[in-house]
């Protein structure tokens, strides 16, 4: 095992000793209360199967026979969840073929942040994570379940739906993907057809027809952003099928994958020892943040792994991010990181092979339970269908396709996807898989700005045509909830394409498909709380030095002291579009290195 995980691990376990043991007090008593059927009364059973058809009825009579939760984040405009529709029906038609049986125990809202982005909903973007996690516990508190299902891929809805699991961590679980769309036009000619827009060579019709034919159908997104990395993470973790994240949607192969996954579960509910309080702990969180490193993944991580952990009694600090990037290397290249996408990634052995050289180099714990029960070893698989039967073949160890996965001999680079970044201004994150080495230094003056708004109309008055950083302040979860900024980067990626230095610095955050600007984000402390981001003036000098890990506002230390924390708040004009329902949430939220979360850490007197 590589010196320094093992060093970081120990230093999780000995940080969350009061709180891990806490919330698995918690849990034991949850599990000595009983699960499922024994536990309730004739009326509250009769309630439970008063809707289902008399087989079901019949079997669920039997105080033996599971019966399981799903808990679903089906709608039909989010692509990537638009497949969930036939779930319930093809998992409970399996597990009556075993004397099983299901029920949809509650839906959890799903919002695109590719709908929201740069609008008023993206203000709730990050907060629904919360609420999909707090829904989750309502649709199990039925406490009917023997163990539980859960349908959701997108950004903030698997950290949400993981978070509400973990309060029932005394029943197995078992996350079902959908699968990625196939691929469309490239994600480069794309966002050169959005430059082109930003510099109106052509109109909206034509962007839209560009847009179409790389978001055409559902499934989810091809690039590699906070979707995506979810699917990469609950792998890591053990808690979803070996390699099956990333087999396109609506397809023979997909269909048999989730009812495997439906008897995967059914065996974990038989065994003793694989709950998912029993299968989750802190080897399993630094093996996801291990594989968010060495996949160049999302940086919205570093907000939503901190988050899921506390809800497990686990602290994560971005320290632990940093320490591990250090001595991870990039083993992928997925767009935006590169030219790829998730199904060359798959048609390259995927996560089969990322695994399989992250156990060679001692950089993951192997000696995890999983949902296939102990090590990692059974995830360095690739599932396939011969002769319409589903079976995990065990050739797929080494890339078949050197442009998106490399090896741990060959990385593209030493170390992992995200840096964390400390100076006189607060702590940050930047993505550095998807820059050039020209952009890991960027010295010039600072524009300062309370809105994205505000410089997007200094683009349209061009006063953007030069070197400068961007500091973009109001933008972290207290002031409007953290909303991503992605819609910068057009206007941002143009100006760096001219030849200009340019970089952003804001305390909110981005796209996990943005990247390619240097942009050092999640600042702490955020502008509404007094943080030192609201010193800045515009022409003050910031110096980004990725490789040193270092922001830094260049003026004298006690000048920096003297000055006026100036913040032009929004004063909560955030009002429409359901925005009002969210102050209580706004006053409450902890900062983004906290896990921007309303939860808060367990105490054993609870």
């Amino acid at each position: 095992m590589n010196e320094i995980i093992q060093n970081v691990t120990n230093n999780i376990i000995k940080r969350s000793k009061e709180t891990r043991k806490a919330y698995l007090l918690m849990i034991e008593e949850s599990k000595q209360k009983g699960r499922s059927k024994k536990a309730m009364g004739c009326s509250n059973l009769a309630h439970t199967i008063a809707p289902m058809s008399e087989s079901e009825k019949e079997l669920l009579m039997d105080m033996e026979v599971p019966n399981i939760g799903i808990i679903s984040a089906y709608n039909d405009m989010l692509s990537a969840h638009e497949p969930y529709k036939e779930y319930p029906d093809i998992i409970k038609t399996e597990l009556l073929k075993n004397k099983a049986t299901a029920q949809v125990a509650g839906g959890v809202p799903a919002m695109c942040d590719g709908v929201t982005q740069g609008k008023e909903g993206m203000e709730l973007s990050l907060f629904s994570r919360d609420n999909i996690a707090m829904g989750t516990a309502i649709g199990l508190s039925h406490n009917a379940y023997d163990g539980a299902i859960y349908l959701g891929v997108c950004d903030k809805i698997v950290p949400g739906l993981l978070m509400g699991a973990l309060s029932f961590g005394h029943l197995p679980a078992v996350f079902v993907p959908s699968g990625p769309m196939s691929s469309g036009i490239s994600n480069s000619d794309k966002a050169k057809k959005r430059e082109e827009f930003e510099k109106g060579k052509i109109d909206k019709n034509e962007l839209l027809k560009v847009e179409a034919q790389s978001y055409h159908s559902c499934g989810t997104c091809t690039f590699f952003g906070t979707a995506n990395s979810n699917q990469m993470l609950l792998e890591m973790m053990g808690l979803q099928l070996p390699n099956s994240s990333f087999v396109n949607t609506n397809t023979p192969l997909r269909e048999k994958l989730t009812k495997k996954a439906t008897n995967v579960l059914l065996d974990l509910i038989k065994k003793d020892g694989y709950s998912l309080s029993e299968i989750i702990d802190e080897r399993s969180f630094v093996n996801a943040i291990v594989g968010l490193m060495a996949t160049g993944g999302s940086t919205n991580h570093t907000i939503h792994l901190i988050a899921m952990a506390k809800v497990a009694g686990i602290k994560l600090t971005w320290d632990d991010f940093d320490a591990i990037s250090k001595v991870t290397p990039l083993l992928c290249k997925m767009y935006p990181n590169g030219s790829l996408d998730v199904n060359h990634f798959r048609d390259a052995g995927g996560m089969g092979v990322v695994i399989s050289e992250l156990l060679k180099a001692g950089l993951v714990h192997n000696d995890v339970k999983t949902i296939m029960g102990i090590g990692l070893d059974a995830y360095c698989v690739e599932p396939k269908l011969i002769d319409d039967e589903l079976v995990f073949e065990k050739d797929c160890k080494v890339s078949r396709n050197n442009e998106v996965i490399s090896s741990i001999e060959t990385p593209y680079s030493l170390e992992g996807g995200l840096k964390l970044l400390t100076g006189n201004i607060g702590r940050s994150i930047i993505k550095t898989s998807a820059l050039k080495e020209e952009q890991l230094y960027v010295k010039a003056p600072a524009m300062v700005f309370s809105s994205q708004e505000e410089l997007k109309d200094a683009f349209k008055e061009g006063k953007l045509y030069k070197d400068f950083i961007a500091v973009v302040k109001n933008q972290g979860p207290k002031a409007n909830g953290m909303p991503e900024l992605h819609g910068l980067l057009p206007i941002m990626g143009l100006i760096q394409n001219m030849g200009y230095k340019v970089a952003i610095v804001t305390d909110g955050r981005m796209s996990g498909a943005s990247g390619k600007v240097p942009s050092a984000i999640h600042l702490v402390d955020e502008s509404v709380s007094g943080g030192k981001i609201n010193n800045i003036q515009d022409g003050d000098m910031i110096c980004l030095d990725v490789k040193n890990g270092k922001l830094s506002l260049e003026i004298d230390a006690g000048e920096l002291i003297q000055r006026i924390n100036i913040n032009k708040n929004n004063e909560n004009k955030n009002l429409t579009y359901g925005r009002f329902l969210f102050e209580t949430i706004r006053e409450n939220v902890s900062d983004a290195e906290d896990g921007a979360t309303i939860f808060k850490d367990y105490k054993e007197d609870k």
